[in-house]
């Protein structure tokens, strides 16, 4: 009998932890860029009048035999006005062989711990080895996952946080300091937040430039994490102009990345870009070069992570019996 694992959020986090998804997330963007995968560009659904969004972003990963798609949403307005997560999601796993759906999963959680892990390989590559310091912009529930990853990939001795909302950064420094035992100081200014630090991590749906090219110090990385549809932008062009930008896709880096305005104003070329980051994992292209370089990484998500990760939290599921399970053909 054909049947189909069902994993909610609850049993996903018994089965994942941060190591594992950075680990999923290197090998995605190394089978990406040795072009191992059929992955179209990310299709997108917008709800003006809600101001919200949905993606369908369907991924083939060839020498692995795993095949899924990940219908997630954007809708920044959902904590306020319904008690509803910003991100939320579900995941499709299907056997190639068949087409059948082994498993249907919450996309939410895995979302967000491959954005922070993401970011966590972004630093890993591109940051100062020595790098301590950081400095953290937005303050929700993927900015707390990127501070789970980067946790993992740098020895963090003090860090910034800042948001809009004053209780929304406080609580965050609070959780961050009794969670991991780090030194997290919640600040009333986005500068403050990124002047003088190693590495510097922006997730906010910001559709106006937050950071300015003359707050950030040399040697510094940052990761775009927050520009992840047209219009939407955190770093002023003028930073990107001085910095070596690295990016995981370029057609949905230009379309929908922290590059998609400088590149429809112009401003930017794909000249301008100095590799994609699956690129400098499998050593085709040099990352940083020198210690006072301004290095960013434009993340934009690639269902590439979401299908590897899912697929190994779908294979331990199965080890541990963990799910439920459904036949949807009966």
């Amino acid at each position: 009998m054909y049947e189909t694992l069902l994993l909610k959020q609850s049993e996903i986090k018994q089965l994942i932890e941060m190591n594992e998804v950075i680990e999923s997330v290197e090998t995605a963007y190394s089978m990406h860029a040795n072009r191992r995968v059929q992955m179209p560009a990310k299709k997108y659904l917008f709800f003006k009048k809600y101001n919200g969004d949905l993606r369908i972003m369907p991924c083939f990963v060839k020498d692995m035999d795993q095949a899924g798609v990940k219908c997630v949403n954007v809708h920044p307005s959902n904590p306020l006005d319904h008690d509803l997560p910003t991100v939320m999601g579900v995941i499709e796993l299907f056997d190639p062989k068949t087409g059948f759906p082994i498993s249907v999963m919450d996309g939410t959680w895995i979302t967000n711990m491959r954005t922070g892990a993401a970011a966590g390989v972004g630093t890993k590559y591109l940051a100062r080895s020595d790098s301590t310091s950081l400095g953290i912009i937005g303050a929700g529930k993927q900015a707390f996952t990127q501070l789970m990853a980067l946790k993992e990939v740098m020895n963090i001795e003090n860090a910034k946080v800042f948001c809009r909302t004053c209780k929304s950064r406080e609580n965050f420094a609070k959780l961050a300091n009794e969670r991991f035992g780090i030194n997290v100081k919640a600040v009333e200014t986005a500068e403050i937040a990124v002047k003088d630090v190693d590495v510097i991590v922006t997730v906010t749906p910001a559709n106006k430039p937050i950071l300015k090219a003359e707050w950030i110090s040399e040697g510094t990385h940052i990761n775009a994490m927050g520009a992840d549809a047209p219009g939407k932008q955190e770093l002023e062009s003028a930073l990107l102009k001085k910095s070596k930008v690295f990016i995981d896709c370029w057609e949905q880096a230009r379309h929908s990345g922290e590059i998609n305005v400088p590149v429809a104003e112009g401003i930017l070329t794909r000249d301008d870009i100095s590799a994609k980051i699956g690129d400098v994992i499998i050593g085709k292209n040099p990352g940083r070069v020198s210690d006072e370089d301004i290095t960013i990484f434009d993340s934009t998500g690639l269902a590439v992570q979401d299908v590897i990760t899912a697929w190994k939290v779908y294979e331990k599921a199965l080890e541990r019996g963990i799910g439920s399970n459904i036949n949807f053909l009966d």
